[in-house]
């Protein structure tokens, strides 16, 4: 079992920064990929960036290429998020996630962390 608890989420006005930080414990696997996704009122779930726990190896959505940056600290168990010239349309609550695939089919996931961008 893999547990993750998130953190940092908050109100922002737009073009402001947050970071988010998932604090992983329980059996970790060197092969996973934790990842960060992301949930809008009345939206389907949408995935963010993504980070393989051995390699370090990221890839992010089009969407947040060159303004959100996912990292981790092995030594600390932690997956952060760094969110930069935040929109509007980044308002959402934001999971972290653990599984085999980089993309999709994770297996586990955090309760998640509300981000509220204002205009």
């Amino acid at each position: 079992q893999v547990q993750l608890v998130e953190s940092g989420g908050g109100l922002v006005q737009a073009g402001g920064s947050l970071r988010l930080s998932c604090a992983v414990s329980g059996r970790t696997f060197s092969n996973y990929y934790m990842a960060w996704f992301r949930q809008a009122p009345g939206k389907e779930r949408q995935f963010v960036a993504t980070i393989k726990w051995s390699a370090g190896n990221t890839y992010s959505a089009g969407s947040v290429k060159g303004r959100f940056t996912i990292s981790r600290d092995n030594a600390k168990n932690m997956v952060y998020l760094q969110m930069n010239s935040l929109s509007v349309e980044d308002t959402g609550v934001y999971y972290c996630a653990a599984g085999p695939n980089p993309i999709d089919g994770h297996t586990f996931w955090g309760q998640g962390t509300q981000v509220t961008v204002s205009s």
